[in-house]
């Protein structure tokens, strides 16, 4: 995050005037923040309320994939003594029988609901809190005032304001030669409005969203190949993590293409073509293009307000949300700093706390819990294991396998590993990463480790219950005790 102008709070107290340009999670939890502090509230939002976290990102593809968990934890049926009725879903089998019972429009029906349904009640939260809601398109004119343009091409609202925040977030970054067209070459927004199961989907693009996207569908029954441009799934997360889901992911039959990467894909009679760098083609009937975001801050005025942008686009904030111009915030993945609703959240929590004369912690990167939703689970909080070793930093770490975990054993869990980083000499937990079923559950006693700078004796000491599977939590923390030099 880049160094910006400092700027003066305004004293804490009623009739302050805020308004919020985008309602996510970083626009709608800002709002409450500032609603409970006094001030008036506007959000200007031209979508729906949540944002594309809640409409079209985390919300909908968290459901499509806790859809696709059953039929995952299926494939241990037979392991544990369960009669599937004549239809396997181990890995190995064939893809066509996890079709058969699978109805994706069904599916898909749910999805947008639960969306919708989220939606509707972050509206009803921030209404009965007395915020105003203003439904268009807000742009800055000057650094104190939001113009709006409704959706319907009537006449602009001006919203006069004494704090700004833009929470305006990100969309799918497509590739010119692979232009979506909703119906065979994809983006993740558009994977909702699907009523058949790709029959061969190819997933270009093997980052979190990638991987997120092809391990649900290949659960689902589709063919899956996975197009990733580096050496493996995951180029940024833990090398043991990716290296793991990569080898579940092939088990399963899913087809990776490593060191591949997609000049373009265009339709063909019956599906798509997928052209790659080297020449080859492969072929398929969908292709979803998962290659990252493009913060929406283009036409929202900041040049001529002053507020400085990356090259990237990106609005430059400080670690309490400030640009560069006073009384402008920002939060969310229009900034560039994690994209992440709960880093989005506490970024908009922590501008208008700053920004109304509230206590405030600064944002601590490293204290963020991250998840990647496959099968199996991969949480990471921390310091990773490379961040250490391109700072030098000296750590001590070890690596304990689910599969000996007595609660892993009796659900047929085969998959997975906590690993634990901790200071050599004072013992203090410094990362972890947990790779298993609700890893995102499982990270948080790590993650408060982390943010309370306790040690491995501390976490050692605690009691699990017996059996669990944060139990190997325990363990790892107490063969780390032994690794930690003794204090005087």
């Amino acid at each position: 995050m880049a160094a910006v102008a400092a700027s003066t709070t305004l004293p804490a107290g009623p009739n302050h005037s805020v308004v919020v340009v985008g309602g996510g999670p970083g626009g709608y939890e800002a709002a409450l923040v500032a609603r409970r502090a006094g001030a008036d509230v506007t959000v200007v939002e031209r979508h729906g309320l949540g944002g594309a976290a809640v409409l079209t990102d985390v919300v909908p593809s968290k459901t499509l994939i806790a859809t696709a968990e059953w039929l995952t934890i299926a494939e241990s049926a037979p392991e544990l003594g369960i009669r599937t009725g004549g239809a396997p879903v181990s890995p190995g089998d064939d893809q066509g029988v996890r079709r058969s019972l699978v109805d994706l429009q069904a599916v898909n029906t749910r999805v947008r609901a639960l969306a919708a349904a989220q939606s509707a009640d972050v509206r009803g939260r921030l209404e009965r809190e007395g915020v105003g809601i203003v439904v268009g398109e807000g742009r800055l004119d000057g650094p104190s005032r939001v113009v709006v343009t409704p959706p319907d091409g009537g006449d602009e609202v001006t919203l006069d304001a004494d704090i700004v925040l833009l929470a305006t977030g990100a969309t799918p970054r497509t590739l010119p030669t692979a232009a979506p067209d909703g119906e065979r070459i994809l983006s993740w927004t558009q994977l909702y409005h699907l009523d058949e199961l790709p029959e061969r989907l190819i997933v270009v693009g093997s980052g979190v969203t990638g991987a997120e996207f092809a391990g649900a569908y290949q659960a689902l029954g589709s063919d899956v190949v996975l197009v990733s441009s580096r050496d493996r799934v995951l180029p940024g997360e833990d090398e043991d993590a990716a290296e793991l889901l990569e080898g579940v992911f092939r088990s399963r039959g899913m087809t990776v293409m490593s060191r591949s990467r997609a000049a373009g894909a265009e339709r063909t009679a019956d599906g798509v073509a997928v052209t790659l760098t080297d020449g080859r083609v492969v072929e398929g009937s969908h292709v979803l293009i998962a290659v990252g975001g493009v913060p929406n801050t283009e036409g929202l005025g900041l040049a001529e307000a002053g507020i400085e942008v990356s090259d990237s686009g990106h609005i430059q904030v400080d670690r309490v949300s400030r640009t560069s111009v006073r009384g402008v915030y920002a939060a969310g993945d229009c900034t560039g700093v994690l994209p992440l609703a709960s880093v989005a959240a506490q970024q908009g929590r922590v501008a208008m706390a700053h920004a109304l004369g509230d206590a405030v912690a600064p944002l601590r990167l490293g204290a963020v819990a991250a998840n990647i939703f496959t099968a199996p689970e991969i949480a990471t909080v921390g310091y990773s294991e490379e961040g250490l070793r391109s700072k030098g930093s000296r750590y001590v770490t070890t690596t304990l396998p689910l599969a000996r975990n007595p609660r892993a054993k009796m659900h047929g869990v085969h998959d997975g590993f906590v690993k634990l980083f901790a200071h050599p000499e004072a013992g203090v937990v410094l990362g972890g990463v947990v790779v298993g079923p609700r890893a995102s559950e499982l990270i948080f006693p790590v993650t408060l480790a982390v943010s309370h700078r306790l040690t491995v004796d501390d976490v050692a000491e605690a009691f699990t219950v017996y059996p669990s599977l944060s139990g190997t939590i325990g363990e790892a923390a107490r063969v780390l005790h032994n690794s930690v030099a003794p204090t005087t």
